[in-house]
Protein backbone atom coordinates (compact mmCIF):
# COMPACT_ATOMS: atom_id res chain seq x y z
CA UNK A 1 0.00 0.00 0.00
CA UNK A 2 2.98 2.34 0.34
CA UNK A 3 3.41 4.74 -2.47
CA UNK A 4 6.58 6.18 -3.42
CA UNK A 5 5.76 9.76 -3.11
CA UNK A 6 8.41 12.54 -4.61
CA UNK A 7 7.62 16.30 -4.07
CA UNK A 8 4.88 17.38 -6.84
CA UNK A 9 7.24 20.51 -7.34
CA UNK A 10 10.93 20.07 -7.18
CA UNK A 11 12.60 22.80 -5.85
CA UNK A 12 14.58 23.37 -9.50
CA UNK A 13 10.88 23.40 -10.77
CA UNK A 14 9.49 26.53 -8.83
CA UNK A 15 11.22 29.33 -10.45
CA UNK A 16 9.46 27.90 -13.82
CA UNK A 17 6.38 27.85 -12.43
CA UNK A 18 6.33 31.18 -10.39
CA UNK A 19 7.23 32.51 -13.89
CA UNK A 20 4.41 31.31 -15.40
CA UNK A 21 1.61 32.10 -12.39
CA UNK A 22 3.05 35.78 -12.82
CA UNK A 23 2.78 35.72 -17.00
CA UNK A 24 -1.12 35.17 -15.68
CA UNK A 25 -1.02 38.03 -13.55
CA UNK A 26 -0.05 40.56 -16.08
CA UNK A 27 -2.58 39.19 -18.85
CA UNK A 28 -5.24 39.60 -16.14
CA UNK A 29 -3.69 42.95 -14.46
CA UNK A 30 -3.54 41.51 -11.24
CA UNK A 31 -0.90 42.37 -8.60
CA UNK A 32 -1.15 38.91 -7.37
CA UNK A 33 -3.01 35.64 -6.65
CA UNK A 34 -3.94 33.44 -3.62
CA UNK A 35 -3.43 29.92 -3.41
CA UNK A 36 -4.99 27.79 -0.94
CA UNK A 37 -4.98 24.25 0.19
CA UNK A 38 -8.79 24.02 -0.76
CA UNK A 39 -10.72 22.53 -3.27
CA UNK A 40 -14.44 23.25 -3.74
CA UNK A 41 -16.30 21.63 -1.38
CA UNK A 42 -14.23 22.79 2.08
CA UNK A 43 -12.91 19.75 3.72
CA UNK A 44 -9.25 19.53 4.96
CA UNK A 45 -7.85 16.77 2.48
CA UNK A 46 -8.03 17.09 -1.60
CA UNK A 47 -7.77 15.11 -4.37
CA UNK A 48 -5.20 15.13 -6.54
CA UNK A 49 -6.70 17.87 -9.43
CA UNK A 50 -7.14 20.10 -6.27
CA UNK A 51 -3.19 19.75 -4.85
CA UNK A 52 -2.63 23.38 -6.19
CA UNK A 53 -0.33 24.18 -3.39
CA UNK A 54 1.92 21.73 -3.48
CA UNK A 55 2.25 21.61 -7.81
CA UNK A 56 3.71 25.52 -7.14
CA UNK A 57 5.63 25.60 -4.56
CA UNK A 58 6.32 22.17 -3.87
CA UNK A 59 4.90 22.38 0.23
CA UNK A 60 2.55 18.97 0.63
CA UNK A 61 1.24 20.10 3.99
CA UNK A 62 -2.51 19.86 4.91
CA UNK A 63 -2.67 23.46 5.24
CA UNK A 64 -1.14 26.36 4.17
CA UNK A 65 -1.64 29.19 1.49
CA UNK A 66 0.77 31.09 -1.33
CA UNK A 67 0.61 34.32 -1.83
CA UNK A 68 2.61 35.13 -5.14
CA UNK A 69 3.22 38.56 -5.95
CA UNK A 70 4.79 40.14 -8.56
CA UNK A 71 8.07 40.81 -6.67
CA UNK A 72 7.37 38.63 -3.93
CA UNK A 73 5.93 34.90 -3.19
CA UNK A 74 5.22 33.87 0.78
CA UNK A 75 4.44 30.40 1.82
CA UNK A 76 2.00 30.40 4.77
CA UNK A 77 2.49 27.53 7.66
CA UNK A 78 1.31 26.91 11.04
CA UNK A 79 3.91 25.17 13.61
CA UNK A 80 3.31 21.50 12.54
CA UNK A 81 5.33 22.40 8.80
CA UNK A 82 8.18 24.97 10.08
CA UNK A 83 10.68 22.52 9.08
CA UNK A 84 9.26 20.44 6.32
CA UNK A 85 8.18 24.14 4.53
CA UNK A 86 12.26 25.10 4.33
CA UNK A 87 13.27 21.60 2.88
CA UNK A 88 10.17 22.03 0.21
CA UNK A 89 9.98 24.92 -1.23
CA UNK A 90 12.24 26.71 -3.78
CA UNK A 91 14.23 30.04 -2.73
CA UNK A 92 11.47 31.74 -4.72
CA UNK A 93 9.27 31.14 -2.20
CA UNK A 94 9.56 32.66 1.28
CA UNK A 95 7.97 30.82 4.47
CA UNK A 96 5.93 32.79 6.16
CA UNK A 97 5.12 31.91 10.08
CA UNK A 98 0.96 31.77 10.05
CA UNK A 99 -1.88 32.26 11.60
CA UNK A 100 0.82 34.52 14.01
CA UNK A 101 1.66 36.70 10.52
CA UNK A 102 -2.28 36.83 8.74
CA UNK A 103 -2.68 37.26 4.74
CA UNK A 104 -3.79 39.85 4.93
CA UNK A 105 -1.47 41.67 6.98
CA UNK A 106 1.41 40.31 5.07
CA UNK A 107 -0.37 41.32 1.34
CA UNK A 108 -1.04 45.04 3.12
CA UNK A 109 2.49 45.36 3.77
CA UNK A 110 3.69 43.75 0.32
CA UNK A 111 1.37 46.60 -1.17
CA UNK A 112 1.16 49.78 0.69
CA UNK A 113 0.08 51.84 -2.27
CA UNK A 114 -2.48 49.56 -2.72
CA UNK A 115 -3.63 46.89 -5.81
CA UNK A 116 -5.79 44.48 -7.10
CA UNK A 117 -5.23 40.33 -5.74
CA UNK A 118 -7.25 37.68 -7.38
CA UNK A 119 -8.60 34.32 -6.00
CA UNK A 120 -10.76 31.71 -7.05
CA UNK A 121 -14.08 32.48 -5.50
CA UNK A 122 -14.41 28.55 -5.12
CA UNK A 123 -11.76 27.71 -2.65
CA UNK A 124 -12.51 30.62 -0.58
CA UNK A 125 -15.09 30.02 2.69
CA UNK A 126 -17.58 32.80 3.31
CA UNK A 127 -15.86 33.46 6.78
CA UNK A 128 -11.90 33.31 4.92
CA UNK A 129 -12.69 36.04 2.41
CA UNK A 130 -14.46 38.45 5.11
CA UNK A 131 -11.51 38.40 7.19
CA UNK A 132 -9.40 38.70 4.26
CA UNK A 133 -11.45 41.64 3.01
CA UNK A 134 -11.66 43.58 6.25
CA UNK A 135 -8.06 43.69 6.13
CA UNK A 136 -6.86 44.54 3.08
CA UNK A 137 -7.83 48.31 3.04
CA UNK A 138 -7.09 49.98 -0.44
CA UNK A 139 -6.50 46.29 -1.71
CA UNK A 140 -8.83 45.20 -4.35
CA UNK A 141 -10.18 41.47 -4.09
CA UNK A 142 -11.03 40.12 -7.36
CA UNK A 143 -13.17 36.41 -7.90
CA UNK A 144 -11.17 34.72 -10.64
CA UNK A 145 -10.83 32.22 -12.71
CA UNK A 146 -8.13 29.81 -11.13
CA UNK A 147 -4.74 30.91 -12.97
CA UNK A 148 -3.26 28.22 -11.26
CA UNK A 149 -5.21 25.28 -13.51
CA UNK A 150 -4.33 27.48 -16.53
CA UNK A 151 -0.71 26.96 -16.80
CA UNK A 152 -0.68 23.44 -15.10
CA UNK A 153 -0.56 21.33 -18.17
CA UNK A 154 -0.93 17.79 -16.77
CA UNK A 155 -3.29 18.37 -13.99
CA UNK A 156 -5.14 15.15 -12.89
CA UNK A 157 -8.75 14.87 -13.46
CA UNK A 158 -11.51 15.42 -11.12
CA UNK A 159 -12.20 12.47 -8.88
CA UNK A 160 -14.52 9.94 -10.04
CA UNK A 161 -14.43 7.26 -7.38
CA UNK A 162 -16.80 4.63 -6.42
CA UNK A 163 -19.36 5.39 -3.54
CA UNK A 164 -21.22 2.51 -1.13
CA UNK A 165 -23.85 2.03 0.95
CA UNK A 166 -22.68 2.93 4.77
CA UNK A 167 -24.09 -0.64 6.07
CA UNK A 168 -26.92 0.14 8.94
CA UNK A 169 -25.14 -1.85 11.72
CA UNK A 170 -21.98 0.27 11.54
CA UNK A 171 -23.88 3.40 10.65
CA UNK A 172 -26.49 3.14 14.11
CA UNK A 173 -29.09 4.86 12.47
CA UNK A 174 -30.94 4.84 9.01
CA UNK A 175 -30.21 7.70 6.80
CA UNK A 176 -33.96 8.21 6.20
CA UNK A 177 -34.06 8.97 10.10
CA UNK A 178 -31.07 11.34 9.93
CA UNK A 179 -32.72 13.43 7.09
CA UNK A 180 -36.09 13.93 8.89
CA UNK A 181 -34.28 14.57 12.44
CA UNK A 182 -32.24 17.24 11.10
CA UNK A 183 -34.88 18.48 8.41
CA UNK A 184 -36.55 18.74 11.06
CA UNK A 185 -34.18 21.51 12.93
CA UNK A 186 -33.72 23.96 10.33
CA UNK A 187 -35.95 26.56 11.59
CA UNK A 188 -36.69 29.23 9.18
CA UNK A 189 -34.74 27.89 6.76
CA UNK A 190 -36.69 26.16 3.59
CA UNK A 191 -33.18 24.45 2.46
CA UNK A 192 -29.59 24.24 3.67
CA UNK A 193 -26.62 24.02 1.57
CA UNK A 194 -24.06 21.24 2.60
CA UNK A 195 -20.98 21.39 0.43
CA UNK A 196 -18.85 19.03 3.38
CA UNK A 197 -17.57 15.67 1.71
CA UNK A 198 -18.05 14.09 5.20
CA UNK A 199 -21.35 15.49 6.47
CA UNK A 200 -23.28 14.44 3.55
CA UNK A 201 -20.89 10.91 3.42
CA UNK A 202 -22.81 10.80 7.38
CA UNK A 203 -25.82 11.86 6.29
CA UNK A 204 -26.66 9.44 3.62
CA UNK A 205 -24.61 6.96 5.20
CA UNK A 206 -22.39 6.30 2.09
CA UNK A 207 -18.79 6.13 1.83
CA UNK A 208 -16.99 7.30 -1.20
CA UNK A 209 -12.88 6.89 -2.77
CA UNK A 210 -13.00 10.51 -3.90
CA UNK A 211 -9.93 11.43 -1.53
CA UNK A 212 -7.21 9.45 -0.62
CA UNK A 213 -7.09 7.88 2.41
CA UNK A 214 -10.60 9.52 3.19
CA UNK A 215 -13.95 7.70 2.71
CA UNK A 216 -15.66 10.19 0.88
CA UNK A 217 -17.03 10.86 -2.34
CA UNK A 218 -17.06 14.81 -3.63
CA UNK A 219 -20.71 16.15 -4.64
CA UNK A 220 -22.62 19.09 -3.13
CA UNK A 221 -26.54 18.30 -1.36
CA UNK A 222 -29.44 20.77 -0.89
CA UNK A 223 -31.09 19.59 2.46
CA UNK A 224 -34.66 20.63 2.42
CA UNK A 225 -37.15 21.59 5.10
CA UNK A 226 -39.53 18.74 4.07
CA UNK A 227 -37.30 16.45 4.50
CA UNK A 228 -35.83 15.85 0.80
CA UNK A 229 -32.34 15.80 0.07
CA UNK A 230 -31.04 16.99 -3.49
CA UNK A 231 -27.18 15.07 -4.25
CA UNK A 232 -25.78 16.89 -6.78
CA UNK A 233 -23.54 13.94 -8.00
CA UNK A 234 -22.11 12.23 -10.74
CA UNK A 235 -24.68 9.34 -11.83
CA UNK A 236 -21.72 6.98 -12.46
CA UNK A 237 -19.78 6.99 -9.29
CA UNK A 238 -23.28 6.01 -7.67
CA UNK A 239 -24.29 2.50 -9.73
CA UNK A 240 -23.01 0.19 -7.12
CA UNK A 241 -25.53 1.60 -4.55
CA UNK A 242 -28.70 0.08 -5.95
CA UNK A 243 -31.71 1.53 -4.60
CA UNK A 244 -30.37 2.92 -1.22
CA UNK A 245 -30.90 6.24 -1.38
CA UNK A 246 -34.75 5.62 -1.60
CA UNK A 247 -37.06 8.08 -2.56
CA UNK A 248 -36.43 11.28 -0.53
CA UNK A 249 -33.08 11.90 -2.36
CA UNK A 250 -32.91 13.14 -5.94
CA UNK A 251 -29.78 12.63 -7.77
CA UNK A 252 -28.86 15.86 -10.14
CA UNK A 253 -25.62 16.34 -12.16
CA UNK A 254 -22.99 18.20 -10.35
CA UNK A 255 -22.94 21.05 -13.64
CA UNK A 256 -26.26 22.05 -12.16
CA UNK A 257 -25.97 22.75 -9.02
CA UNK A 258 -25.02 26.56 -9.29
CA UNK A 259 -28.29 26.89 -11.85
CA UNK A 260 -30.12 24.92 -9.05
CA UNK A 261 -28.80 28.01 -5.91
CA UNK A 262 -30.05 30.57 -8.19
CA UNK A 263 -33.64 29.08 -8.51
CA UNK A 264 -33.96 29.12 -4.72
CA UNK A 265 -35.88 31.97 -2.99
CA UNK A 266 -35.14 31.13 0.48
CA UNK A 267 -34.30 31.33 3.19
CA UNK A 268 -31.23 29.00 2.68
CA UNK A 269 -28.67 27.95 5.36
CA UNK A 270 -25.69 28.19 4.80
CA UNK A 271 -22.44 27.78 7.34
CA UNK A 272 -19.59 30.56 6.60
CA UNK A 273 -17.09 28.45 7.80
CA UNK A 274 -17.75 26.03 5.18
CA UNK A 275 -19.50 27.48 2.29
CA UNK A 276 -17.59 28.99 -0.76
CA UNK A 277 -17.96 32.38 -1.82
CA UNK A 278 -19.02 31.25 -5.08
CA UNK A 279 -21.99 29.45 -3.06
CA UNK A 280 -22.96 32.42 -1.69
CA UNK A 281 -22.75 34.85 -4.52
CA UNK A 282 -25.09 32.22 -6.51
CA UNK A 283 -27.80 32.78 -4.16
CA UNK A 284 -28.36 36.07 -5.28
CA UNK A 285 -32.05 35.58 -5.23
CA UNK A 286 -32.76 34.17 -1.84
CA UNK A 287 -32.63 35.61 1.67
CA UNK A 288 -29.72 33.74 3.43
CA UNK A 289 -29.53 32.61 6.85
CA UNK A 290 -25.92 31.89 8.25
CA UNK A 291 -25.89 28.68 10.87
CA UNK A 292 -23.69 25.60 11.44
CA UNK A 293 -23.51 22.94 9.23
CA UNK A 294 -26.73 20.99 11.03
CA UNK A 295 -24.65 17.74 10.12
CA UNK A 296 -21.24 18.60 12.60
CA UNK A 297 -22.09 18.02 15.98
CA UNK A 298 -24.45 15.17 14.98
CA UNK A 299 -22.02 13.75 13.55
CA UNK A 300 -19.53 13.81 15.99
CA UNK A 301 -21.10 12.61 18.78
CA UNK A 302 -20.90 8.91 18.06
CA UNK A 303 -23.92 6.62 18.64
CA UNK A 304 -23.57 3.50 20.50
CA UNK A 305 -22.98 1.03 17.34
CA UNK A 306 -20.46 3.88 16.08
CA UNK A 307 -18.25 3.62 19.18
CA UNK A 308 -18.69 -0.32 19.88
CA UNK A 309 -17.47 -0.20 15.83
CA UNK A 310 -14.90 1.72 16.99
CA UNK A 311 -13.88 -0.16 19.96
CA UNK A 312 -13.47 -3.36 17.68
CA UNK A 313 -11.48 -1.55 15.05
CA UNK A 314 -9.15 -0.20 17.75
CA UNK A 315 -8.58 -3.56 18.92
CA UNK A 316 -7.76 -4.66 15.61
CA UNK A 317 -5.30 -2.22 15.07
CA UNK A 318 -3.70 -3.09 18.42
CA UNK A 319 -2.52 -6.52 17.33
CA UNK A 320 -1.03 -4.75 14.12
CA UNK A 321 0.74 -2.57 16.38
CA UNK A 322 2.23 -4.75 18.72
CA UNK A 323 3.47 -7.26 15.49
CA UNK A 324 4.49 -4.31 14.14
CA UNK A 325 6.71 -3.31 17.41
CA UNK A 326 8.42 -6.51 17.81
CA UNK A 327 9.58 -5.92 14.49
CA UNK A 328 11.29 -3.36 15.16
CA UNK A 329 12.73 -4.21 18.17
CA UNK A 330 13.84 -7.79 16.37
CA UNK A 331 15.32 -6.01 13.39
CA UNK A 332 19.35 -4.61 13.82
CA UNK A 333 19.59 -0.71 13.71
CA UNK A 334 20.99 0.19 10.46
CA UNK A 335 19.96 -2.72 8.79
CA UNK A 336 16.33 -1.17 8.01
CA UNK A 337 14.95 2.26 6.86
CA UNK A 338 11.90 4.58 6.96
CA UNK A 339 10.42 3.07 3.74
CA UNK A 340 11.19 -0.54 5.65
CA UNK A 341 8.56 0.44 8.35
CA UNK A 342 6.07 2.04 6.99
CA UNK A 343 5.57 -0.95 4.82
CA UNK A 344 5.78 -3.76 7.65
CA UNK A 345 3.42 -1.62 9.47
CA UNK A 346 1.16 -0.95 6.56
CA UNK A 347 1.40 -4.92 5.91
CA UNK A 348 0.26 -5.91 9.54
CA UNK A 349 -2.38 -3.72 9.22
CA UNK A 350 -3.35 -5.59 5.98
CA UNK A 351 -3.37 -8.83 7.78
CA UNK A 352 -6.32 -8.40 9.03
CA UNK A 353 -7.77 -8.73 5.31
CA UNK A 354 -10.59 -6.28 6.77
CA UNK A 355 -8.38 -2.81 6.45
CA UNK A 356 -10.01 -0.53 3.57
CA UNK A 357 -7.27 1.91 3.72
CA UNK A 358 -4.99 3.68 5.62
CA UNK A 359 -6.59 6.19 7.39
CA UNK A 360 -3.27 8.73 6.65
CA UNK A 361 0.28 8.56 4.93
CA UNK A 362 1.53 7.09 7.37
CA UNK A 363 4.62 8.74 9.30
CA UNK A 364 7.86 6.94 10.05
CA UNK A 365 10.76 9.74 11.03
CA UNK A 366 13.94 8.57 13.07
CA UNK A 367 16.50 10.63 14.41
CA UNK A 368 16.19 14.23 13.17
CA UNK A 369 13.41 13.25 10.50
CA UNK A 370 10.89 12.68 13.52
CA UNK A 371 11.23 16.49 14.71
CA UNK A 372 9.30 17.22 11.51
CA UNK A 373 5.72 16.98 12.78
CA UNK A 374 3.97 15.18 9.61
CA UNK A 375 7.58 14.21 7.78
CA UNK A 376 6.34 11.64 4.80
CA UNK A 377 9.39 9.56 3.90
CA UNK A 378 10.51 9.70 -0.05
CA UNK A 379 12.60 7.39 -1.46
CA UNK A 380 15.02 10.93 -1.50
CA UNK A 381 14.46 10.96 2.31
CA UNK A 382 14.94 7.88 2.76
CA UNK A 383 17.20 7.30 6.04
CA UNK A 384 18.88 4.12 7.85
CA UNK A 385 17.13 3.92 11.44
CA UNK A 386 20.36 4.00 13.71
CA UNK A 387 21.42 2.66 16.97
CA UNK A 388 20.46 5.33 20.13
CA UNK A 389 17.96 7.37 17.79
CA UNK A 390 14.38 7.81 18.29
CA UNK A 391 11.86 6.26 15.92
CA UNK A 392 8.45 7.93 15.94
CA UNK A 393 5.45 6.63 13.63
CA UNK A 394 1.95 8.09 13.31
CA UNK A 395 -0.04 6.06 11.71
CA UNK A 396 -3.83 4.69 11.16
CA UNK A 397 -6.33 2.31 9.70
CA UNK A 398 -9.47 2.60 7.92
CA UNK A 399 -11.90 0.20 8.80
CA UNK A 400 -15.69 -0.94 8.27
CA UNK A 401 -16.40 -0.15 11.72
CA UNK A 402 -13.97 2.61 12.88
CA UNK A 403 -11.36 4.76 12.04
CA UNK A 404 -7.51 4.45 13.55
CA UNK A 405 -5.47 6.73 14.65
CA UNK A 406 -1.88 6.09 16.85
CA UNK A 407 1.14 7.45 17.49
CA UNK A 408 4.43 6.04 19.16
CA UNK A 409 7.85 7.00 19.76
CA UNK A 410 9.94 4.04 20.86
CA UNK A 411 13.96 3.16 21.50
CA UNK A 412 16.31 2.08 18.17
CA UNK A 413 18.64 -0.61 19.39
CA UNK A 414 20.14 -0.24 23.17
CA UNK A 415 17.68 1.74 25.18
CA UNK A 416 20.92 2.84 27.30
CA UNK A 417 22.49 5.30 24.34
CA UNK A 418 19.57 7.70 24.50
CA UNK A 419 20.69 10.29 26.93
CA UNK A 420 19.13 11.44 29.96
CA UNK A 421 17.40 14.90 28.63
CA UNK A 422 15.48 13.08 25.79
CA UNK A 423 14.38 10.27 28.28
CA UNK A 424 13.11 13.15 30.09
CA UNK A 425 11.59 14.87 27.65
CA UNK A 426 9.51 11.64 26.48
CA UNK A 427 8.32 11.33 30.90
CA UNK A 428 7.11 14.64 30.29
CA UNK A 429 5.34 14.60 27.12
CA UNK A 430 3.94 10.85 28.31
CA UNK A 431 2.83 13.05 31.74
CA UNK A 432 0.42 15.10 29.65
CA UNK A 433 -1.20 12.26 27.97
CA UNK A 434 -1.70 10.63 31.29
CA UNK A 435 -2.91 14.11 32.83
CA UNK A 436 -6.06 14.05 29.92
CA UNK A 437 -6.66 10.30 29.91
CA UNK A 438 -7.21 10.74 33.61
CA UNK A 439 -9.26 13.79 33.85
CA UNK A 440 -12.69 13.96 35.27
CA UNK A 441 -14.24 17.46 34.26
CA UNK A 442 -17.89 19.41 34.51
CA UNK A 443 -20.01 19.32 31.54
CA UNK A 444 -19.67 22.39 29.59
CA UNK A 445 -15.79 22.58 29.13
CA UNK A 446 -14.23 22.96 26.21
CA UNK A 447 -10.81 21.51 24.77
CA UNK A 448 -9.04 25.18 25.38
CA UNK A 449 -10.03 24.52 29.08
CA UNK A 450 -7.90 21.51 29.18
CA UNK A 451 -5.32 21.91 26.59
CA UNK A 452 -2.83 23.21 29.30
CA UNK A 453 -3.45 19.75 31.14
CA UNK A 454 -1.08 18.28 28.37
CA UNK A 455 1.66 20.98 28.38
CA UNK A 456 1.91 21.44 31.96
CA UNK A 457 4.70 18.91 32.73
CA UNK A 458 6.55 20.28 29.50
CA UNK A 459 5.95 24.21 30.61
CA UNK A 460 7.51 23.15 34.02
CA UNK A 461 10.83 22.64 32.03
CA UNK A 462 10.63 25.79 29.06
CA UNK A 463 9.18 23.12 26.90
CA UNK A 464 5.90 23.15 24.33
CA UNK A 465 5.10 22.25 21.33
CA UNK A 466 3.22 23.73 18.43
CA UNK A 467 0.56 21.77 17.55
CA UNK A 468 -2.82 21.44 18.97
CA UNK A 469 -3.12 18.75 21.51
CA UNK A 470 -6.05 17.01 20.25
CA UNK A 471 -8.12 16.69 17.22
CA UNK A 472 -11.79 14.92 16.35
CA UNK A 473 -11.93 11.13 14.79
CA UNK A 474 -14.41 9.82 12.36
CA UNK A 475 -16.65 6.83 12.33
CA UNK A 476 -14.71 5.43 9.05
CA UNK A 477 -14.65 8.89 7.75
CA UNK A 478 -12.24 11.75 8.28
CA UNK A 479 -9.03 10.83 10.32
CA UNK A 480 -9.68 14.79 11.50
CA UNK A 481 -13.37 15.81 12.10
CA UNK A 482 -14.80 18.76 13.84
CA UNK A 483 -15.84 20.82 15.72
CA UNK A 484 -14.38 19.47 18.72
CA UNK A 485 -10.56 19.70 19.33
CA UNK A 486 -8.30 20.12 22.31
CA UNK A 487 -6.70 23.27 21.87
CA UNK A 488 -6.33 26.42 22.71
CA UNK A 489 -8.64 27.26 19.82
CA UNK A 490 -10.87 24.35 20.55
CA UNK A 491 -14.20 26.42 21.90
CA UNK A 492 -16.88 23.36 21.15
CA UNK A 493 -18.22 21.93 24.54
CA UNK A 494 -16.95 18.18 24.69
CA UNK A 495 -20.10 16.40 24.76
CA UNK A 496 -20.17 12.31 24.91
CA UNK A 497 -19.97 10.07 22.11
CA UNK A 498 -17.02 12.75 20.89
CA UNK A 499 -13.80 10.64 20.06
CA UNK A 500 -10.96 12.95 20.00
CA UNK A 501 -7.02 12.31 19.60
CA UNK A 502 -4.36 13.29 22.88
CA UNK A 503 -1.14 13.64 21.09
CA UNK A 504 0.98 16.07 23.00
CA UNK A 505 4.65 16.05 21.63
CA UNK A 506 8.04 17.56 21.62
CA UNK A 507 10.27 18.48 18.81
CA UNK A 508 14.16 18.87 18.77
CA UNK A 509 15.05 20.67 15.61
CA UNK A 510 17.72 18.60 13.99
CA UNK A 511 17.69 15.77 17.07
CA UNK A 512 14.49 13.76 17.42
CA UNK A 513 10.52 13.84 17.92
CA UNK A 514 8.74 12.63 20.82
CA UNK A 515 4.66 12.38 20.38
CA UNK A 516 2.64 9.57 22.04
CA UNK A 517 -0.96 9.20 21.07
CA UNK A 518 -3.96 7.83 21.92
CA UNK A 519 -7.52 7.90 20.68
CA UNK A 520 -10.26 8.69 23.96
CA UNK A 521 -13.84 9.04 23.58
CA UNK A 522 -16.35 11.51 26.28
CA UNK A 523 -18.56 9.81 28.25
CA UNK A 524 -20.03 10.76 31.07
CA UNK A 525 -18.21 9.94 34.82
CA UNK A 526 -19.85 7.79 37.57
CA UNK A 527 -20.92 9.98 40.23
CA UNK A 528 -18.78 10.04 43.31
CA UNK A 529 -19.48 10.17 46.49
CA UNK A 530 -20.81 13.45 48.38
CA UNK A 531 -20.51 15.39 44.36
CA UNK A 532 -22.16 18.23 43.96
CA UNK A 533 -21.41 18.75 40.18
CA UNK A 534 -24.64 17.71 38.36
CA UNK A 535 -23.10 16.21 35.74
CA UNK A 536 -19.02 15.27 34.78
CA UNK A 537 -17.54 13.75 32.10
CA UNK A 538 -14.71 11.77 31.85
CA UNK A 539 -12.76 9.95 28.59
CA UNK A 540 -12.68 6.23 27.90
CA UNK A 541 -9.63 5.25 26.51
CA UNK A 542 -9.89 3.47 22.87
CA UNK A 543 -6.30 2.51 21.85
CA UNK A 544 -4.61 -0.15 23.40
CA UNK A 545 -0.89 -0.68 22.26
CA UNK A 546 2.08 -0.63 24.60
CA UNK A 547 4.37 2.56 25.79
CA UNK A 548 8.16 1.81 25.69
CA UNK A 549 8.85 1.51 29.11
CA UNK A 550 12.44 2.17 28.49
CA UNK A 551 11.95 5.60 27.59
CA UNK A 552 10.45 6.54 30.70
CA UNK A 553 11.81 8.20 34.06
CA UNK A 554 9.87 7.10 36.66
CA UNK A 555 11.44 9.60 38.78
CA UNK A 556 9.29 12.20 37.29
CA UNK A 557 6.60 10.42 37.63
CA UNK A 558 3.68 10.58 40.40
CA UNK A 559 2.41 7.45 42.22
CA UNK A 560 -0.67 8.36 40.60
CA UNK A 561 0.92 8.16 37.06
CA UNK A 562 2.58 5.33 38.02
CA UNK A 563 -0.71 3.38 38.78
CA UNK A 564 -2.09 4.54 35.74
CA UNK A 565 0.47 3.56 33.19
CA UNK A 566 1.32 -0.10 35.22
CA UNK A 567 -2.83 -0.47 34.68
CA UNK A 568 -2.88 0.97 31.27
CA UNK A 569 -0.21 -2.16 30.25
CA UNK A 570 -2.24 -4.69 32.30
CA UNK A 571 -5.38 -3.81 30.35
CA UNK A 572 -3.20 -3.50 26.73
CA UNK A 573 -2.14 -7.23 27.98
CA UNK A 574 -5.06 -8.44 29.26
CA UNK A 575 -6.88 -7.46 25.70
CA UNK A 576 -4.27 -7.69 22.84
CA UNK A 577 -2.37 -10.87 24.22
CA UNK A 578 -5.49 -13.37 23.36
CA UNK A 579 -5.02 -11.99 19.55
CA UNK A 580 -1.11 -12.66 18.88
CA UNK A 581 0.87 -15.60 18.30
CA UNK A 582 3.38 -16.87 21.26
CA UNK A 583 5.98 -15.13 19.73
CA UNK A 584 4.31 -11.76 19.35
CA UNK A 585 2.95 -12.27 22.85
CA UNK A 586 5.83 -12.72 24.73
CA UNK A 587 7.51 -9.60 23.57
CA UNK A 588 3.92 -7.98 24.55
CA UNK A 589 4.15 -9.11 28.24
CA UNK A 590 7.63 -7.64 28.47
CA UNK A 591 6.51 -4.50 26.56
CA UNK A 592 3.54 -4.32 29.50
CA UNK A 593 5.61 -5.12 32.89
CA UNK A 594 5.11 -2.98 35.95
CA UNK A 595 7.25 -0.22 36.01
Amino acid sequence: MFQSFEETARPDQGPARLEALRAELAREGLDGFIVPRADAHQGEYVAPHDERLAWLTGFTGSAGYCVALTDRAGVFVDGRYRVQVKAQVADVFTPVDWPETGLAAWIAEALPGGGRVGVDPWLFSVDQMRRLREGLDGVEVVACENLVDRIWADQPAPPMGTVRAHPPEFAGEAHEDKIARLAGGLGPAEACVLTLPDSIAWLLNIRGSDIPRNPVPHGFALLNRDGSVELFMAREKLAELGDHLGSRVSVLPPEGFVAALATLGGPVQIDPASCPVAVLDSLDRAEVIEAEDPCLLPKACKNDAELEGSRAAHLRDAAAMVRFLAWVDAQAPGDFSEIDVVRRLEAERAASNMLRDISFETIAGSGPHGAIVHYRVTESTDRKVQAGELLLVDSGGQYADGTTDITRTMAVGDPELVDEETRAAFTRVLKGMVALSRLRWPEGLAGRDIDVLARAALWEAGLDYGHGTGHGVGAYLSVHEGPQRIARTGTVPLRPGMIVSNEPGFYREGAYGIRIENLIAVSEAPALPGQTVARMLCFETLTWVPIDRRLILPSLLSEPERRWIDDYHARVLERVAPLLEPQDRAWLEAACAPL
